[in-house]
């Protein structure tokens, strides 16, 4: 390893300290001209000014978030390592608990959303441990910290003007709008922007509370997956085996007949699925390891997040709940 490489993480380390040194308080003019420019455009988007001043009066950055934000990894968790600690057969135990503790709860979501109730309990699972961390930061100063930062701001803007509508409209008190330093909220993790496209209120209160109420956060669940295109009864994969010598970087979508002529074979029993289903190969370990077939409601999950480690660990849970 080069000395220059050594110095990185030394270096990035230095650059974060001097950032968060220069990081303003509610009393400079920069953060006061940008929030004075949030409550115009919040303003010109119907927001009154009795939520703009409960939520921005005193706002002041959070510097955690900053840190949390430009910080890297010292490592990164290989596959199995991953697979162990974020889906071990403790967290399937209690995924199955809670599976039949809500099962009339669930059944009655997934028919009307024409959904599979399992992939609920398994999201519910892989993003908070079933409602037991949501995150503490509170979202209205998370999300307007990293709209004030140059790096997205966009971004963060956006989801902050949707913060302030979700705040307007009464679904979440200001002092308990809490998620994570990124802004993801509730038992779901949505983000502002997906609340307001995705949340339900499951039991017409006229609130859509994912924070505590577990009809709204289920439904929520299923009407973010299956407004994104889930096909409810088919299946999402399995592991495959492949020929000696198979091209593994070939990482299209094609019908599954063009796969199995080519030998890959299924480790298990076949997926029953309709003719011309589209598949493709997804290697989460690299081409040393694992190799899976998925279809339409494996790329339907990545779309909540675009990891394979995610989506792996969720069809994981999913499978044990209904073997």
């Amino acid at each position: 390893m080069s000395s220059d490489l050594r110095r990185l993480p030394g270096m990035a380390l230095a650059c974060s300290v001097l950032f968060l040194l220069a990081l303003p308080s509610a009393s400079d003019s920069a953060w006061e001209e940008f929030l004075a420019s949030v409550r115009t455009e919040a303003t010109a988007a119907g927001v009154s000014q009795q939520t703009l001043d409960a939520a921005l009066s005193g706002l002041e950055p959070i510097a955690r978030v900053i840190e949390l934000d430009r910080r890297q990894p010292e490592s990164v968790l290989t596959f199995n390592e991953y697979m162990e600690s974020r889906v071990p057969e403790s967290l399937i135990a209690r995924a199955k608990e809670k599976y039949a503790e809500h099962r009339p709860l669930l059944e009655a979501i997934a028919a009307h959303y024409d959904f599979d109730p399992e992939y609920i309990v398994a999201i519910w699972a892989v993003e908070t441990r079933f409602g037991s961390y949501t995150g503490g930061f509170d979202v209205i100063a998370a999300v307007a910290t990293l709209a004030f930062d140059g790096r997205r701001s966009a971004f963060f803007r956006n989801e902050l003007l949707h913060a302030l509508t979700i705040l307007d409209e009464g679904h979440i008190s200001r002092t308990d709008m809490t998620g994570s330093w990124a802004g993801a909220m509730g038992q779901s993790q949505f983000m502002p922007s997906s609340f307001n496209r995705f949340a339900v209120d499951w039991d017409l209160d006229r609130r859509r509370d994912i924070w505590q109420n577990r009809g709204d956060v289920f439904a929520s669940i299923a009407n973010y997956l299956v407004s994104s295109g889930w096909q409810r009864s088919m299946p999402w994969g399995g592991a495959v085996t492949v020929p000696e010598g198979f091209d593994l970087t070939r990482d299209g979508v094609e019908p599954l007949d063009r796969w199995l002529s080519r030998g890959v074979t299924w480790q298990g029993e076949a997926p029953v699925l309709p003719p011309g289903a589209a598949a493709s190969l997804v290697l989460p370990a690299g081409v040393d390891g694992p190799v899976f077939l998925v279809f339409d409601n494996y790329r339907t999950i990545l779309k909540w997040n675009r990891s394979d480690y995610f989506a792996m660990s969720v069809t994981t849970i999913a499978d044990a709940l209904v073997r």
